[in-house]
């Protein structure tokens, strides 16, 4: 036996204006129920669904932190900007990842990266961090 998909599945205080921030980060949409409050976006492979149904605790702040992993991380961070998303400059990490990090409007931390050895030529290198 094996598990064949994972697709997470967010709580939203409105899914109509998280549609319109991830289709900005590149996803589409592939299924909407407007009834149900409810919609999954695709990009490439990757699934993702938006439910205000789910949201008992709007006033809540998130935890969840998802991880995009584009094979150009330049090339994305720059789309992602001219889409008209306001994101940081890319870093590198002292875990070698090239990457950039923002919220979604409910407050999930999405991380955006690259392995840096496949490194955009304008990111900084963060130091790594003191030893406890």
């Amino acid at each position: 036996m094996k598990l064949n998909r994972l697709i997470p599945m967010l709580p939203v205080r409105s899914m109509p204006a998280s549609v319109e921030f991830y289709q900005k980060l590149g996803f589409t949409v592939e299924r909407r129920d407007d009834s149900w409050r409810w919609a999954m976006l695709c990009f490439g492979d990757c699934r993702l669904m938006l439910d205000e149904s789910i949201n008992v605790h709007p006033g809540i702040p998130r935890s969840s932190v998802l991880y995009f992993y584009p094979d150009a991380i330049a090339e994305y961070h720059e789309q992602v900007r001219r889409n008209g998303l306001v994101v940081p400059d890319l870093d590198v990490t002292f875990y070698g990842m090239t990457e950039f990090r923002i919220e979604d409007p409910d407050g999930n931390r999405l991380w955006i990266g690259q392995n840096a050895s496949a490194e955009a030529p304008h990111a900084a290198r963060t130091p790594m961090p003191d030893p406890l």
